[in-house]
C-alpha cells in the first residue's frame, strides 16, 4: 500500500442495490495522524428508555467504596457487573418539569414541561439536537428505535415519543430491524432484496483489501462477518413467520407480531441492539435512541420465570389484589413481596439486555480503544419507584467513557436533587456541541 494514500472517512463499499459503510480503518487516518501518539477518538451517544420505574432500591448498587467507586452490583442489575469499570450510576436525578407515564416519556430528553392540550413537549429534544450537529458527517443524522408497543396505551403519542424535532413535531420511530437495517445499507430498487447486502459489496471490498495493510483486511472482514451475522437472523425470523402460514391451525393459535418482527421478545429486542452497533461501528449515524418499551407498558412478561402479569400492573408492586390500574381481572398476588419480586425480575431482564449491548460495544476495538469507550449509552427511566410515580431519584445510568472524557466506575450524586438536563448539556458538550444552555440547565453536570 502506498505510504500517501488515503481514503475517506465517508467512503462505503458498493454494489448494484447496496452501499454499506466502513468502519474506521487505519488508511483513513492517513499519513500524519497515523504517527501520532493518540487518535481522537469519535464519540457516540445513546439513550436507552424503559417506562414504569423500577422498585425501590433496586437500581443502587450493592457495595460502594468511600470513595464513590462501584465494588458490586445488585443482583438485579448482576448482569453488568463485567462493565462495573465503564458505568456511572447517578443517585438523586430527577426531572422537575416533567413526570408521569405519559408527560415523563415525552419530556425525559427535551427537559421541558407537557403541555397536554397543544402535544408540546417543551423543546427539542437532546438528541435531535445531537444529531442536527452531525447532520453532514453521517448518513442518518440519528435513529430512533423502539420496540412495537402492547396494550391499551400503545397508540398514545407522548407514551411514544423521545425524540423531538422540535416541541410539536415528534420525530418517527422504526420498530422493524429489517427497516433499520435497509436504511443503513440497501439503496434504490435493484429487485435484488433477496441478495445479502455483503454479496452484493463483496467485489468491492476485495478490491479495498487489495490496497490496504493486514490489520484493515481484518477489520473489513470482521464488519462484514458482522453485517452478515445479522442478515442471517433476520432471515431466521422471516422464515419462522412464513413457516407458521404453512402449518394448518398454528397462525390462529399464535398471537404474532407484524411482518419483520420477530416473534420472540428477547431476539426482537436484541436485533434492534445490533442495528444499534452496526449503525455506531460504521459510522451510519452517531446518535440514536431506543425505547424499550412505549411509556406505560402492559406487555405480559410471562416468558420470565416466576412472572405473571403486565409489566405496568407489575410497577403498582403494592396493590397485590388484582383489581387496580390496568390489572387483567385474571392475574393476582399473593403478597407485596410476591409482586415487588415479579417486578424486580423484569428490571433484571432488561438490564440484562442492556448487558448484550454493551458486550458488543466492547468486543469492537477502534484505534482509540473500543466502540463502548467511544460512547455514552445512557439507560434508565422517567419514574423512579412505579407504584409512587415519584420522579426524583430516577433510575439513570451511564455506559461508556466518552472518548476518555467520562471517569466512570463510581456513583454520582447525594442527597441534592440534580437535574436530568444537567446531564444531557454534559452528553452535548462531550459530542462538541457548542450548547450553552439546555431546558432550564446551563450548568453541565461533572463526569470527568
Amino acid at each position: 500500500m502506498p505510504g500517501n494514500w488515503y481514503l475517506s472517512r465517508r467512503s462505503m463499499l458498493r454494489g448494484l442495490g447496496a452501499a454499506v459503510s466502513l468502519p474506521l480503518l487505519d488508511v483513513m487516518l492517513g499519513p500524519t495522524v497515523r504517527a501520532a501518539v493518540r487518535v481522537e477518538p469519535t464519540t457516540r451517544l445513546a439513550y436507552l428508555y424503559i417506562p414504569n420505574g423500577v422498585a425501590e432500591g433496586a437500581w443502587q448498587p450493592k457495595q460502594v467504596d468511600q470513595n464513590g467507586k462501584i465494588v458490586s452490583l445488585n443482583p438485579w442489575m448482576g448482569s453488568l457487573q463485567p462493565f462495573a469499570k465503564d458505568i456511572t450510576i447517578f443517585r438523586s436525578m430527577w426531572t422537575p418539569r416533567g413526570n408521569g407515564h405519559s408527560a415523563g416519556t415525552a419530556t425525559w430528553l427535551t427537559g421541558g414541561g407537557f403541555n397536554r392540550e397543544r402535544i408540546d413537549a417543551g423543546g427539542t429534544s437532546v438528541d435531535q439536537i445531537a444529531a442536527a450537529h452531525f447532520r453532514d458527517d453521517t448518513l442518518l443524522p440519528s435513529l430512533e428505535l423502539s420496540t412495537r408497543g402492547e396494550g391499551f396505551f400503545s397508540s398514545s403519542l407522548p407514551r411514544n415519543t423521545l425524540s423531538w424535532v422540535d416541541s410539536r413535531t415528534p420525530a418517527p420511530r422504526d420498530i422493524e430491524p429489517r427497516v433499520v437495517f435497509d436504511r443503513m445499507f440497501r439503496v434504490g430498487k435493484s429487485g435484488l432484496s433477496d441478495r445479502s447486502v455483503v454479496d452484493l459489496v463483496l467485489d468491492d471490498a476485495h478490491r479495498l483489501q487489495r490496497r490496504v495493510g493486514r490489520l484493515d483486511q481484518k477489520k473489513i472482514d470482521e464488519y462484514l462477518e458482522s453485517i452478515r451475522a445479522v442478515e442471517r437472523r433476520l432471515k431466521f425470523a422471516e422464515e419462522q413467520q412464513q413457516r407458521a402460514d404453512k402449518i394448518a391451525g398454528l397462525r390462529s393459535a399464535l398471537v404474532r407480531p407484524e411482518p419483520g418482527i420477530p416473534d420472540d421478545h428477547r431476539a426482537y429486542v436484541q436485533s434492534m441492539m445490533d442495528m444499534i452497533v452496526l449503525a455506531f461501528w460504521a459510522d451510519a449515524t452517531r446518535v440514536c435512541t431506543f425505547m424499550l418499551d412505549h411509556g406505560q407498558s402492559n406487555r405480559y412478561f410471562n416468558f420470565i420465570e416466576g412472572v405473571q402479569g403486565t409489566w405496568h400492573a407489575l410497577s403498582h408492586w403494592k396493590d397485590a389484589s388484582g383489581k387496580t390500574e390496568d390489572d387483567d381481572g385474571i392475574t393476582f398476588w399473593s403478597s407485596r413481596e410476591e409482586k415487588r419480586d415479579m417486578y424486580n425480575r423484569v428490571t433484571a431482564w432488561h438490564t440484562e439486555q442492556v448487558g448484550y449491548l454493551l458486550n458488543r460495544l466492547q468486543q469492537i476495538q477502534e484505534p482509540s480503544g473500543s466502540l463502548l469507550d467511544n460512547s455514552m449509552v445512557v439507560y434508565g427511566s422517567s419514574l423512579a419507584d412505579g407504584h409512587e410515580h415519584g420522579e426524583k431519584n430516577l433510575p439513570i445510568l451511564l455506559a461508556g467513557r466518552g472518548g476518555g472524557t467520562i471517569q466512570s466506575g463510581r456513583v454520582i450524586g447525594d442527597r441534592r436533587d440534580t437535574s436530568m438536563s444537567d446531564l444531557h448539556l454534559a452528553m452535548l458538550h462531550r459530542l462538541g456541541v457548542p450548547q450553552q444552555r439546555f431546558a432550564e440547565s446551563s450548568d453541565p453536570l461533572t463526569l470527568g
